[in-house]
């Protein structure tokens, strides 16, 4: 949950937010799994929580289809692995770096069983975004009003 900027370090490292180093170290997982967002100029990231439901998703595919194949080429095949430090610090590649849009500063967004890294203009961008998407959502389903209690 909730959402972290830290910036690149001299040598290109970025501290895990510690929350999110204590959800992957429970996970069991040492290190990071990365891969490119979908749909987002973002990455999308955790642990054996992450790979379990991939695996799960793509579980539901015939294991020879065309659908089962290029879903698994787009999330294992440009995932990578990055190692933590002893201080819980990562070194983004270039090609994650690119992707995301990222220079010298990363926002982490807590999202469950897995976390995106963000280039923190573009989060702010998609948070105004989704909360827009979020309020049309709400309008649609027709969200009651709590009735007004009378004054006494």
């Amino acid at each position: 949950m909730s959402n972290f900027t830290n910036r690149l370090d001299a040598k290109g490292r970025v501290s895990i937010p510690a929350p999110f180093r204590a959800v992957l170290a429970r996970d069991g997982f040492e290190g990071l799994y990365v891969h490119p967002s979908l749909d987002l100029a973002a990455l999308d990231a955790g642990g054996n929580a992450l790979l379990s439901d991939i695996d799960r998703l793509l579980e539901t595919l015939s294991l020879y289809s065309d659908e089962r194949d290029s879903l698994a080429t787009a999330l294992l095949g440009t995932s990578e692995v990055l190692k933590a430090d002893g201080e819980g610090r990562v070194i983004l590649t270039e090609s994650l770096k690119t992707y995301a849009g990222i220079k010298d500063q990363v926002t982490f967004v807590g999202q469950g069983r897995k976390f995106q890294i963000w280039e923190p203009e573009s989060f702010q961008a998609h948070l105004a975004s989704a909360r827009e998407t979020v309020r049309g959502l709400k309008r649609r389903l027709g969200a009651p009003t709590p009735p007004l209690e009378p004054a006494s």
